[in-house]
C-alpha cells in the first residue's frame, strides 16, 4: 500500500497511527514518527479556547495557568474540561467550582498512560520518573537540573561505545515526553527541551505507588524518600511543609541536639531544598542544619546537595567531609564565597555556581580530579586562580562562565583541557587593550576541542562593552551546534566558515557591514538565528530562495541602521517565529512573510 502512494506530488498522503513509539521495522518510512506528546501550557490554552467556542471574559484569564496545570497537557482532558465549562456561566465562582471537582475526578483519563508505564517502561526510566516526585506539585523543572541529578545518582548508564551518561539521560527524558508521561512546558529556541513538569494526576499516582517500589519507600509524614525496612531517609527534600517531620529539624529550634538527627539522616543520599524565601533565614537555617548533621556523622554518604535558589546558604567548613558528594548545586543562590574545604570533595563531578556572586575560586578546585561540569558566573567575572604546575582534571566536559584576561595562563595550562563539550568564556581587555596573541592562543585551544557542542565567546572592555574579537575558521568542529559571539568581529569572512552542524547562532556587537545572510543561508541545519544590538550595521538584508532550509526562529534586535529587508518569493518556508525589536529605521516588513498562517511575527515597537 505504501509503495502505491509514494508519489506525493499528486497529493497522495497516508498517516499511520501506532500505539508504540516506533513503527514495525517492516515499515519503510522516510520521516521519523511524530509522537503525540502532552501539550505545552501555551498549546493547552490554544486547544482549550478552540474547544470552548466562547469568548472568555478578561476576569477569567487569571485562571489560565491553573487550567493548564490541571489538564497536564493531555488533549482529551483539555477538551473535556472545555466542554464542562461551556455549559456554565462565565464567572470566577462557577469556573473555580468546576476546576476544583475536575481536579479530583480526572485520574481515569490517564489510565492509558499508566498502562504504558507498567507495560513498556524499563526500570531505569521508572527510576527517573520517580525522581520527579521529589519536586513540589506543578513545579517547572529545568531539564538540565534533572539530567545533572540523574548523573549524580547514577540513575542511567551508557549503553554503547562512545555514548555518554548525558546522552542516555537526555534520551530518557525525551522518551518520557514522547510517551506522554512528562509534560514539556518550555522549549529552547533551537527546539531542545528547557522545562518539564510531571502532571499532577501522575504525580499523585506515583506517590501512592512509591511504598511498593523496590528501591525506595515514602513515609506518610514526609515528602522525603525513606529506605524500606529501616525508615531512614534516603532522599531528603525541604518543601517548607510544617507537617513534614523534617521541618523542625531544618527550620525549628536550633537547640535540638546533634545526636537526635542521626536516626533520620545518617543514610541520606541526596538533599534538595526548595526554600526560596528572599531573606537571610533560608541560608542561615540550612547552614546550621548541615553543620549539626555533619558534626553528628550524618550525610557522609550524600551524593547530591542541591540548594538551587536558596538565598546565600552558609555552607559550613565541614562540608569537606562529604567526600562521596557528586553534585553540589549552588545556582542562583547569590553566594559570595565557598569554603576552601570544597577542594576535599574528591568525587565531585558537577559544581554549579552560575548566578552567584563568587568572583574568585582557589586553585585547589583543580584538585577535583573527577570534576566533569563546572558552571561559573559571567557577570561576576569569575576567575580561577591558576598555578602553572596545577594538576588538571582531564575529564572536564563543561566549563561555562570563566573570565579570562592577560593574567590567565592559557598556553600549557587551560589548553590541556581537551574533553570540553560546552565552553563559555569571557575575554577581558584592560584599558582597551587585550593582546591579540592571547586571543589567538585561546582560539587555537578551541580548535583542538573535537567534541565541542556549544561555544559561547564574549570579548569585553573594562566597562563591560563589546570589544574586538579575533576568530578563526570553525568549520573543522563538526560536532558544534551552538555558537554565541559577543564582540566586534575583526575578520567578517568567518561568517562563511561555520560548521554545517550549526543549529543555533547568536551574534551581538559584531559590527558587520556586509549582509551576513549571503553566507549564513548555506548552513543546512540552522534552526535559530539571532542578530542582537549592533551585530549588523548595514542598511539592507536579503534572504534568497533555497537558503536557510530549516530556519524556524529569526530575531532582529536593535539593528538601528537596517532600512530594507527583502525576502524572495518562496524563501524561509520553515520560519515559524520572527521577532523584530527596535529596528527603528526599518521601513516595512517583507511582503512575502505577511500572510503565512504558520508564522508568528512580533514587532516592538509596533510602528513597523
Amino acid at each position: 500500500m505504501l509503495q502505491g502512494l509514494q508519489d506525493t506530488l499528486n497529493g497522495s498522503r497516508m498517516i499511520l497511527t501506532n500505539c508504540k513509539t516506533w513503527p514495525s521495522p517492516n515499515v519503510n518510512m522516510k520521516n521519523d514518527p511524530h509522537p503525540l506528546r502532552l501539550r505545552t501550557d501555551e498549546e493547552s490554552w490554544t486547544l482549550f479556547t478552540h474547544a470552548l467556542k466562547l469568548n472568555i471574559p478578561p476576569e477569567l484569564l487569571q485562571l489560565k495557568d491553573e487550567i493548564a496545570k490541571i489538564c497536564g497537557g493531555l488533549p482529551l482532558l483539555i477538551v473535556k474540561l472545555a466542554e464542562a465549562l461551556s455549559h456554565k456561566n462565565s464567572t470566577i465562582e462557577e469556573w473555580s467550582d468546576i476546576l476544583q471537582h475536575f481536579d479530583r475526578d480526572q485520574h481515569q483519563l490517564w489510565s492509558n498512560t499508566l498502562y504504558k508505564i507498567h507495560k513498556d517502561l524499563p526500570l531505569y526510566m521508572r527510576r527517573c520518573l520517580f525522581y520527579f516526585t521529589l519536586f513540589p506539585q506543578n513545579f517547572e523543572i529545568p531539564a538540565r537540573r534533572l539530567i545533572a541529578l540523574s548523573l549524580a545518582e547514577d540513575l542511567v548508564q551508557p549503553e554503547g561505545n562512545g555514548e555518554t551518561s548525558e546522552n542516555v539521560a537526555e534520551r530518557c527524558l525525551n522518551l518520557l515526553i514522547a510517551q506522554g508521561m512528562v509534560q514539556l512546558t518550555k522549549k529552547k529556541l533551537n527546539g531542545n527541551v528547557k522545562m518539564v513538569r510531571l502532571p499532577d494526576a501522575l504525580r499523585q499516582y506515583w506517590l501512592s505507588k512509591a511504598q511498593q517500589a523496590t528501591f525506595h519507600g515514602v513515609h506518610t509524614n514526609t515528602r522525603s524518600e525513606l529506605s524500606l525496612g529501616t525508615n531512614k531517609i534516603r532522599r531528603l527534600v525541604d518543601h517548607l511543609d510544617k507537617e513534614d517531620i523534617c521541618f523542625d529539624h531544618i527550620h525549628g529550634d536550633y537547640g535540638t541536639t546533634s545526636t537526635s538527627l542521626t536516626p533520620y539522616y545518617e543514610d541520606v543520599l541526596s538533599f534538595l531544598s526548595f526554600d526560596t524565601r528572599k531573606e537571610s533565614k533560608p541560608g542561615e537555617e540550612v547552614g546550621k542544619f548541615l553543620h549539626r548533621g555533619i558534626s553528628s556523622g550524618c550525610f557522609l554518604m550524600m551524593l547530591v546537595l542541591d540548594l538551587e535558589n536558596v538565598f546565600r546558604p552558609k555552607l559550613p567548613e565541614a562540608i569537606g567531609k562529604l567526600t562521596q558528594l557528586s553534585y553540589l548545586g549552588l545556582r542562583s543562590t547569590f553566594l559570595e564565597t565557598v569554603p576552601s574545604s570544597v577542594s576535599k570533595l574528591h568525587n565531585l563531578q558537577i559544581l554549579d555556581m552560575k548566578h552567584t556572586s563568587i568572583n574568585t575560586l582557589p586553585s585547589s578546585i583543580w584538585k577535583l580530579q573527577q570534576l566533569q561540569h563546572l558552571y561559573l558566573t559571567e557577570s561576576s567575572r569569575s576567575k580561577l586562580m591558576l598555578k602553572h604546575d596545577a594538576t588538571f582534571s582531564t575529564t572536564l566536559r563543561t566549563l561555562c562562565g570563566l573570565f579570562l584576561d592577560d593574567e590567565t595562563p592559557v598556553k600549557d595550562d587551560l589548553d590541556r583541557l581537551l574533553s570540553i563539550r560546552k565552553l563559555g568564556l569571557t575575554l577581558s581587555s584592560k584599558q582597551g587593550v587585550m593582546p591579540l596573541q592571547l586571543q589567538a592562543v585561546i582560539l587555537d585551544w578551541v580548535l583542538k576541542l573535537n567534541q565541542l557542542r556549544s561555544l559561547r565567546l564574549k570579548s569585553i572592555d573594562e566597562n563591560n562593552q563589546p570589544w574586538e574579537l579575533e576568530l578563526k575558521p570553525l568549520v573543522s568542529l563538526v560536532n558544534l551546534s551552538y555558537i554565541y559571539l559577543l564582540g566586534r568581529i575583526r575578520n567578517p569572512s568567518i561568517m562563511s566558515q561555520f560548521p554545517y552542524s550549526l543549529v543555533d547562532l547568536t551574534l551581538s556587537g559584531s559590527r558587520l557591514v556586509e549582509d551576513p545572510m549571503k553566507s549564513l543561508d548555506k548552513l543546512p541545519n540552522l534552526r535559530s538565528l539571532k542578530f542582537l544590538a549592533k551585530s549588523y550595521l548595514g542598511k539592507k538584508m536579503f534572504c534568497s530562495l533555497g537558503g536557510f532550509p530549516q530556519l524556524r526562529v529569526l530575531k532582529l534586535w536593535k539593528l538601528e541602521l537596517l532600512e530594507e529587508w527583502y525576502v524572495e518569493k518562496g524563501a524561509l518556508q520553515a520560519l515559524r517565529d520572527c521577532e523584530i525589536r527596535f529596528c527603528t529605521s526599518l521601513k516595512m516588513l517583507p511582503t512575502e512573510l505577511l500572510h503565512r498562517t504558520l508564522l508568528k511575527i512580533e514587532v516592538l515597537p509596533s510602528q513597523v
